[in-house]
């Protein structure tokens, strides 16, 4: 009779350590990916405007365009692999409910055209790629390329107002 209710106790023990993987394993599938957005933990969709794709949080899926159709899969395409999910903008769709956010994409392909920077965002964690620091990312409004030309064109007028203030200065000695 004890064999038994120490075999009984033991497979009760093995059954409950099996419930409680369970239960952990649950609560992580569907969270935000670090990437993400901050401050936004109950949308399903983002929409990323420099890879016309969306994302589903829920599912861990990017959804685009390809070959005549719209897919789901875990991985952006080919031609984006070097895309940095963590300096790129995303949309946060919160008010969209439903399997197919891709029915408005003509609406969000115009609205939050590629290079669109909305309002500043911060990832939920940081970047692997650049430290421990969190995407603080300046946003102006103007697009990527647009700030890059700016920046450098700023440069460029600083290096020719330097070279002429001391040749200037030279000539005064």
């Amino acid at each position: 009779m004890k064999p038994i209710k120490l075999i009984i106790i033991a497979i009760a023990l093995s059954f409950g350590g099996m419930l409680q993987a369970q239960v952990s394993m649950n609560v992580n599938v569907g969270s935000p990916p670090m990437w993400g957005p901050a401050g936004y933990s109950n949308v399903q969709y983002y929409y990323l405007p420099d890879v016309y794709s969306y994302y589903d949080v829920p599912s861990s899926q990017f959804i685009y365009y390809e070959g005549g159709k719209w897919v789901r899969k875990a991985h952006l395409p080919n031609k984006y692999r070097n895309y940095d999910l963590y300096s790129g903008y995303k949309v946060v769709l919160s008010d969209y409910r439903g399997n197919s956010p891709y029915a408005h994409y003509k609406q969000h392909k115009s609205k939050y055209a590629k290079g669109y920077r909305g309002k500043h965002q911060d990832n939920i964690g940081a970047n692997p790629g650049h430290g421990n620091k969190s995407n603080k990312m300046k946003v102006t409004g103007k697009s990527v390329k647009q700030s890059k030309q700016a920046k450098h064109n700023s440069s460029k007028a600083k290096s020719s107002h330097n070279s002429k203030g001391s040749k200037g200065s030279k000539g005064k000695k």
